[in-house]
């Protein structure tokens, strides 16, 4: 074997098997096979190049192929649920996950959604286009080929449209339910007409009321006056039950029951076929009284302004969407039937209508008497005319719905400048009247002021009722009574809220509102306070299939 050797080192090396080297010492050196010099020349390394780079270029092509894949796979993937297709891609090629995508892409669109100008109010419009339910709106998705965007905004339509159906359902049921408190029950009209038959064929139950021995109470001032103005039989006859039953001196009460011409041969029936024995009652109608001709006049004028208040609100109403105006229980006063009813406006007149008693306890007859009265003729009422509770189941001086702001208008200058705003109205339908301290005041006369002052108002000073006049002509007059003494609102809903050791704790407990025990959309548990006082087994009661 040859080899060369220059200054520059190794050139050339012809290999054999087994090649000896000789050194620069002379000695003798192997040489691998295949191995090269220094300096071997371009075309060595040419070959050795094209070797390696053969099976880059293969991986190479192999790899992207399956980026290939992989991007068109993801790019049509993406166009089912990706808002933006190219967005998702670069997640989607560096290791997002599927759920953490689809997570960022519903967050964004629900955003997006949450942020429209419109507030989604241009879609719940045309909501003619609107699944009906979560599965529609599943199929439409599907079948569309819709992306998240579309799903967000169409779900958020979807849930206003549900929103408001729900909304106006709940007002309209609110309506209906305020509608059927309007209503006589078959039961209590049947009651009427039974006991009207009663009076006109039993000799018994036109006897006389109270027994003779027995009238000179009915002026006489060291008993117990109780003054109750209704047309209802069977609320009267609970008013007077429960109220014997609680008290400690049941043979000092003296009841004086007025009604109107209609109801006044069945309510004097009851009360004579169904005798009381330990206290005097008498029924008068008002057909039976010889009003002055100024009372006569006053009532007629008082009547008809009150008509007006309840028609111009009514009207007024009928103009408006009554669906969308009205979601609050006071604002359809002006629909019940106290609203024109003489006898709930006819206690401005009390002292007219007994002008020889001088201290009452008044009633109404939506109340039941849990305890002893017998204090509140002894009371003091310090020279006022009436005492009177304030709500106050809530805390001291809270009234929540009975503050004057709830009852008066107090845009109106005239309301503005002579009443305080947050003041607490007393409550109406309990009451002690020192009608001896009434006829030296001008009470009814500033009454009547305030009822012409509303009507050349345009009606708009107040809403419609008794309370608020009474509020006003009652103002300086009213001794405050402690609130255990009139636990009022049981004919509201919201009474579920009150404690119950309240109600048992309240004197007198008063079904103030829509919801009259004697009608069943009141709540049962309330209604049983006065369904205990009810005698079902009552001879007529049976018969009219009265029930607790």
């Amino acid at each position: 074997m040859k080899f060369y050797i220059s200054a520059t080192g190794i050139k050339k090396l012809t290999i054999s098997s087994s090649a000896a080297v000789k050194n620069g010492g002379g000695g003798v050196g192997l040489l691998p096979v295949g191995m090269k010099g220094k300096g071997s020349p371009p075309g060595t390394r040419r070959i050795f190049h094209r070797m390696l780079l053969l099976p880059a270029v293969l991986v190479l092509g192999l790899l992207l192929s399956l980026l290939f894949f992989r991007i068109t796979f993801i790019m049509l993937e993406s166009a089912a649920f990706c808002s933006s297709p190219m967005g998702c891609l670069g997640w989607r090629i560096f290791g997002g996950s599927d759920q953490t995508l689809l997570r960022e892409e519903l967050m964004r669109a629900l955003l997006e959604a949450t942020n429209d100008g419109d507030n989604g109010i241009g879609i719940v419009e045309s909501s003619i286009s609107l699944p009906s339910s979560f599965n529609d709106l599943v199929k439409d998705m599907t079948s569309n080929g819709q992306d998240i965007k579309a799903f967000a905004f169409k779900t958020k339509a979807m849930i206003m449209k549900m929103e408001q159906l729900v909304e106006s359902a709940r007002q309209r049921e609110s309506i209906f339910w305020h509608l059927a408190s309007h209503g006589v029950p078959n039961g209590i009209h049947c009651l009427s007409l039974k006991l009207a038959e009663e009076y006109a064929e039993n000799a018994a139950a036109r006897s006389r009321l109270p027994s003779p021995q027995y009238a000179s109470r009915l002026t006489d001032p060291s008993f117990h006056h109780v003054v109750l103005l209704t047309d209802n039989v069977l609320a009267a006859s609970v008013v007077v039950s429960s109220t014997i039953k609680s008290s400690s001196v049941p043979e000092r009460l003296v009841f004086h029951i007025v009604t109107d011409k209609k109801t006044y041969t069945g309510m004097h029936a009851w009360f004579a076929v169904n005798s009381i024995d330990s206290a005097v009652l008498e029924v008068r109608g008002l057909h039976q009284h010889d009003w002055s001709h100024e009372v006569n006049i006053g009532i007629k004028e008082m009547m008809e302004i009150h008509r007006l208040i309840c028609n111009h609100k009514l009207d007024s109403r009928k103009r408006d969407n009554i669906a969308k105006e009205y979601a609050h229980e006071k604002d359809f006063q002006y629909l019940r039937p106290s609203c024109t009813s003489l006898l709930n406006h006819l206690r401005i007149y009390i002292p007219e209508l007994f002008p020889d008693l001088n201290k009452i306890v008044f009633l109404d007859d939506d109340t039941v008497v849990q305890h002893d009265l017998s204090f509140l003729w002894e009371l003091d009422l310090n020279g006022k005319v009436v005492g009177a509770a304030f709500d106050s189941s809530c805390g001291d001086d809270c009234c929540p719905g009975r503050k004057y702001k709830d009852y008066f208008n107090f845009t109106s200058p005239i309301i503005s400048s002579k009443l305080d705003y947050d003041r607490c109205g007393w409550l109406y339908g309990m009451n002690v009247f020192d009608l001896e301290a009434w006829r030296k005041t001008n009470i009814t006369s500033t009454y009547h002021h305030w009822l012409k002052l509303n009507l050349n108002s345009g009606f708009e000073l107040w809403n419609p009722g008794a309370l608020p006049p009474s509020l006003i002509a009652f103002e300086g007059h009213v001794h405050r009574i402690d609130p255990s003494w009139h636990i009022a609102g049981l004919g509201y809903r919201s009474i579920n809220n009150v404690a119950e050791s309240i109600l048992d704790d309240g004197a007198v407990i008063h079904f103030s509102g829509p919801a009259k025990p004697w009608l069943e959309i009141g709540a049962p548990e309330i209604r049983s306070l006065w369904n205990r006082h009810v005698n079902f087994s009552n001879e007529f009661i049976s018969k009219c299939g009265i029930v607790g």
